[in-house]
């Protein structure tokens, strides 16, 4: 498996200092925050996006995905978030980027689980075929409306295309009761990447160093490992939430050390 870091955790920084942090600390790649206080969004003109490209190739870091913010079961009409998940496609396709990750983003409070589903897999269904033209593939996060695995399949087998996958949030589908077993069983088959991370406690998720919380991911990579799953495993450390977090910077030694612990205990 391949070990990544997402711009989550060192918000503002620019592409020049985190390919540097990622290179120092041996990480194979990095997700990029894609949101207009970030340095790459789907903002940037043709000249930057050119420069951002030959800043990742110049590297010799990968590029996993950008992680945008789209919410593909929110309420309201289809076409505001259908133009808002082509503009991320396109940044996807300028930059070399394979993945983007979506959000659920269903209402409880305006929608039922069957409406929030039907909505998701509409619009996942329809970006599809553009998303397949690009050669981009779109990620439905565990995440808010549909943290669990079981809920993402809920959409993901009503879309049934190759270019809408899943991204597995190790903490959500933990804080929806789901053991690690069950939700790789049911997202293995749409699995584009996983995001670790670790926490105090289910009622204090403020980011932890990577081994020092309550989150399984001794079990996690075990069980990827056994079914022979060579992805990438990205450290999602949620800095841009959480002020009075330890610095990332500090950290990234010590948790790809502990990451790279877990692969050789697993092989």
């Amino acid at each position: 498996m391949k070990l990544a870091f997402s711009t989550l955790g060192v918000p503002g920084l620019p592409l020049s200092d985190v390919l540097r942090l990622a290179t120092t600390h041996g990480y194979h790649g990095v997700e990029l925050r894609t949101h207009p206080e970030e340095p790459v969004h789907p903002g940037l003109d043709a000249a930057r996006r050119a420069e951002v490209a030959a800043e990742f190739k110049g590297s010799g870091v990968e590029l996993l995905g950008l992680a945008g913010y789209t919410r593909v079961a929110a309420p309201g009409g289809d076409e505001p978030v259908l133009a808002e998940l082509r503009a991320l496609l396109d940044l996807a396709r300028d930059l070399g980027a394979p993945y983007v990750r979506v959000f659920p983003g269903g209402d409880p409070d305006a929608q039922t689980p069957d409406e929030a589903d039907a909505t998701a897999a509409r619009r996942l269904g329809t970006a599809a075929e553009y998303a397949n033209d690009l050669g981009v593939r779109i990620l439905l996060e565990t995440h808010d409306s549909h943290r669990t695995a079981a809920d993402a399949m809920r959409v993901l087998g009503l879309v049934g295309h190759r270019q809408v996958g899943a991204l597995w949030d190790v903490m959500h589908t933990w804080l929806g009761g789901e053991q690690p077993s069950e939700s790789y069983a049911a997202l293995s088959p749409h699995l584009g990447y996983v995001q670790v991370k670790d926490i105090a406690s289910a009622d204090d998720t403020t980011p932890l160093p990577l081994g020092e919380g309550v989150l399984p991911l001794a079990e996690c990579v075990e069980i990827l490992s056994r079914n022979g799953w060579d992805g990438w495993l990205c450290w999602e450390y949620e800095k841009r939430w959480y002020e009075k977090a330890t610095p990332l910077p500090d950290l990234l030694g010590p948790g790809r050390e502990h990451l790279s612990r877990l692969l050789n205990e697993s092989a």
